[in-house]
C-alpha cells in the first residue's frame, strides 16, 4: 500500500518485435512447453521459480528480487481478439486501442489531452527516441522528443531545428502509407512544432540531476536513465514513453543468446531505474509498464520462434500489488490459436486500470469501451 499526495507518472517502455512469454515467464512444470520447445527452451533447473509450476527466465534476477518484493505484476496471456502476426499492424492495435480499423490517435496521447486539457505544460508528456510513437500523437497535443538529453543539451538551434525536422519526418513516412499522408499532415499542423518544443527546456531542466546508480551502456539503459532525470527534475511530466531498439525483440534464429542478453538488459535497466528514483526518494508516485506487441509461437523453428499471439506485459512499482494475473494460457493443442497462445486478458483492459486506478481518468473514450479491469494498483 503507497499513499502519495504528488502527482501520478506512467512509464511506459515498449519491447518492441515481440517478446517470447514462454521463455520469460517459463512454465517449467509442463511437458507440453518441453516437448514444443526441443531447440529454444529454459532448462528446469535454470528456471527462478515464483511457484511450482512458473518462473522468470534466469536472466531477469533483478526482475524476479522486485517480483519478490511485492512490487511486480504479471499479466498473462495479455493481447485482443483475432490476433495480428504483423509487428506493425499489432504495434499499431496496441497504440490505438482499435483493433478493428486503423485509427489517427494513440491511447496515451488522448491521456495527456485529458490530463493537460488547456495545454499549460508542454512536458505533460515526454518521449525519448527517434520520431514519434503513435501511442502518443494525436493532433493539437504537444508531446516532447528527444533522441538524448545529453547530446540535446550541446546541440546548436540549426542542428535542433534538423534533429525536431527529423524526427517529424521519420513520423510523417511511417504512418503515411498506412493512413495517408492527409491525416499525417494534419497531425503535424496541428500539433507544429510544439511537439518537440518541450526538449529545449527538458535540456535545461535537468542539469541538476546526479546519482550513484550507473545504469548500462545500451540505448534503452540510457533512455530510461534520461526518463529518470527528467521525473527527478520536477517539471510536472506524467507520461513518460521510450522503446527499445525497434524490433530487437524478433527473435527467428539464434533466439537463446540474443534473448537472454535482451532479458538481462531489460531487467537490470529496470532495476537500474527503480534503484534511482528510490535514492531520491521519488519512486512512490511512479508506475511503469513492460509491453510487447504479442508473444511467439508455441513450436519453436530449430533456432528460434516466430510471430505468436497471447504474450505478457509486466506493472512495476510501489504502489503495484505484486502477483500473477490472468491464467497462464493453455499449451495443450486444442486450446492453441493456430498454434499460439490464446489471449486470455485484453490490453485495454490493462490499460484501463493505468488510466483510472493510476491516473484517475475516465478509460472508456481513451480505449474505446469498457473493459475488465485487472486490479493491480493499490492506492488509498
Amino acid at each position: 500500500m503507497t499513499s502519495t499526495n504528488k502527482d501520478t507518472v506512467l512509464v511506459v517502455l515498449q519491447l518492441s518485435g515481440g517478446n517470447d512469454f514462454l521463455n520469460s515467464i517459463v512454465p517449467y512444470s509442463n511437458p507440453l512447453y518441453f516437448d514444443n520447445r526441443p531447440n529454444v527452451r529454459i532448462p528446469e533447473d535454470q528456471v527462478l521459480p515464483i511457484n511450482d509450476h512458473l518462473g522468470f527466465n534466469p536472466n531477469m534476477a533483478p526482475l524476479k528480487t522486485l517480483y519478490d518484493e511485492g512490487k511486480v505484476a504479471i499479466i498473462q496471456g495479455v493481447g485482443y481478439p483475432n490476433p495480428n502476426r504483423s509487428h506493425f499492424r499489432s504495434m499499431d492495435i496496441w497504440h490505438t486501442c482499435e483493433p478493428e480499423t486503423m485509427a489517427v490517435e494513440g491511447w496515451l496521447g488522448r491521456a495527456i489531452r485529458d490530463l493537460d486539457p488547456l495545454q499549460e505544460n508542454v512536458l505533460t508528456g515526454v518521449n525519448f527516441g527517434r520520431g514519434l510513437p503513435r501511442a502518443v500523437a494525436v493532433a493539437g497535443v504537444p508531446v516532447a522528443s528527444v533522441g538524448s538529453l545529453e547530446s540535446y543539451g550541446v546541440l546548436t538551434s540549426i542542428e535542433k531545428e534538423e534533429q525536431r525536422n527529423r524526427a517529424l519526418d521519420i513520423f510523417a513516412r511511417m504512418y503515411s502509407p498506412v493512413v495517408g499522408l492527409g491525416p499525417v499532415m494534419d497531425y503535424l499542423s496541428q500539433t507544429g512544432m510544439n511537439a518537440m518544443n518541450g526538449a529545449d527546456i527538458l535540456a535545461e531542466g535537468v542539469s541538476k540531476y546526479s546519482s550513484t546508480v550507473e545504469y548500462g551502456g545500451s540505448s534503452m539503459s540510457q533512455y530510461m536513465r534520461n526518463i529518470a532525470q527528467v521525473h527527478l527534475a520536477g517539471l510536472g511530466t506524467r507520461i513518460l514513453y521510450t522503446t527499445a531498439p525497434y524490433n530487437s525483440f524478433d527473435t527467428h534464429a539464434t533466439q537463446m543468446p540474443a534473448h537472454a542478453a535482451l532479458c538481462s538488459n531489460v531487467s537490470q535497466t529496470v532495476s537500474d531505474f527503480y534503484d534511482d528514483l528510490k535514492e531520491h526518494n521519488a519512486s512512490d508516485n511512479v508506475v511503469l509498464l513492460l509491453f510487447t506487441e504479442f508473444g511467439r509461437r508455441v513450436h519453436d523453428n530449430g533456432s528460434g520462434t516466430d510471430h505468436g499471439a497471447g504474450g505478457a506485459a509486466f506493472v512495476i512499482g510501489d504502489a503495484v500489488k505484486g502477483g500473477l494475473y490472468g491464467e497462464y494460457p493453455s499449451l495443450e493443442e486444442d486450446k492453441l490459436d493456430n498454434g499460439d497462445l490464446t489471449f486470455n486478458n485484453d490490453f485495454r483492459g490493462l490499460y484501463a486500470t493505468l488510466l483510472e486506478d493510476w491516473l484517475g481518468l475516465d478509460s472508456i473514450p481513451i480505449v474505446n469501451g469498457g473493459f475488465e479491469k485487472l486490479g493491480f494498483i493499490s492506492r488509498d
